[in-house]
């Protein structure tokens, strides 16, 4: 009982911060803390990020087929529509996140992992995400793309990496300083998740394939399923309430949580 409720509880706190730009990471440093579980070990992360995976693959799937379809059309030698230009664009935008991944794992994994780097990451581009929101022209849209605009914030991107980033809240922030729109950085940022959370996943099993592996299948299906549907709402809700309230609640929330990070770890 205690194991399904220690599932059910990471699975609903990776589902909800994971799109929001408050830094999962942050959030599941804390768990452990303040209940005293132990992690559950990498199949369990792999299920969680396979939920949130399925997640926004599901809310944008009209927007994916027609870039698949597009795509694969504008190969054959086709138009170039808005779409087959987006998937190229998400495409480049994935560059820099996966070679610094590739490059960089084992370092941050030894290195930048600790409570006060999260700490200071979380409250230091939480300010950076209220200030880009202030001066943003907030003027161009999705169709407005280019291919410098998708290459910055794909750098943005693999600065993520860094625990207590915010994957979501470093590229929303490289998409306002760019002049785009709340919603269209937004979109874009949900969208450039897809193949960067799908290597992640795959470099999860590798790993995982290395080793032994401990874990219930109901356990497994629980975390995915719940983490799916909590993260499919959080991407609702938030592009719902987006223009209205704005980056500042997230950015004073994320001030709020670095100063909590570093008062119980000082």
């Amino acid at each position: 009982m205690e194991l399904m409720l220690h599932i059910a509880v990471l699975a609903l706190v990776q589902g909800f911060t994971e799109f929001l730009p408050i830094s999962s990471s942050a959030h599941l440093i804390l768990v452990p803390v303040l209940t005293g579980w132990q992690d559950q070990g990498l199949a369990y992360d792999i299920a969680a990020h396979l939920g949130t995976l399925v997640a926004v693959c599901a809310y944008f799937r009209r927007d994916l087929l027609a870039i698949a379809g597009d795509c694969w059309r504008r190969a054959g030698g086709g138009p170039e529509t808005a779409a087959s230009r987006t998937g190229w664009l998400l495409l480049w935008a994935t560059v820099p996140a996966a070679v610094a991944g590739l490059v960089l794992h084992d370092v941050i994994e030894r290195e930048l992992r600790s409570p006060l780097v999260i700490a200071a990451t979380t409250a230091g581009f939480g300010l950076l995400l209220w200030w880009a929101d202030r001066i943003g022209r907030r003027g161009r849209g999705e169709g407005e793309l280019r291919l410098a605009d998708a290459l910055l914030i794909g750098c943005a991107q693999a600065l993520a990496l860094v625990p207590g980033t915010s994957r979501s809240g470093i590229t929303i922030t490289a998409g306002l300083l760019r002049g785009f729109t709340r919603q269209a950085a937004a979109r874009f940022s949900f969208l450039m998740s897809i193949p960067v959370t799908a290597l992640a996943v795959m470099l999860e099993l590798w790993d995982l394939l290395q080793g032994q592996v401990h874990a219930a299948w109901t356990g497994l299906a629980l975390i995915s399923v719940l983490s799916c549907a909590s993260a499919w709402l959080c991407i609702y809700l938030f592009l719902r309430v987006l223009d209205r309230i704005g980056m500042a609640p997230f950015a004073v929330y994320r001030l709020a949580l670095g100063a909590v990070l570093f008062a119980m770890f000082l």
